[in-house]
């Protein structure tokens, strides 16, 4: 069964990110992956329209019925 383990090689010296295999010896593949830029910060709201939005009705189910569903006619 093959496992897969996270790990960042640098200087030829692999650093496991999370789990490391409990293993003495063992034959590996390795794949590398291409850097990736960061992600950017999250967006946040200009200060203008900052706590200016609302919530109509549940977020999980429609705020109005289904009955009334123009595109479902």
């Amino acid at each position: 069964m093959l496992k897969s383990y996270e790990a960042i090689l640098e200087n030829g010296q692999m650093k496991w990110v999370a789990d490391q295999p409990n293993v003495q010896s063992a034959r590996v593949i390795v794949t590398i992956l291409e850097e990736t830029t960061p992600r950017s910060p999250r967006r946040t709201a200009a200060p203008a329209i900052a706590g200016q939005g609302k919530t109509l009705g549940d977020l999980v189910s429609p705020i109005i019925d289904e009955q009334d569903w123009e595109c479902l006619k």
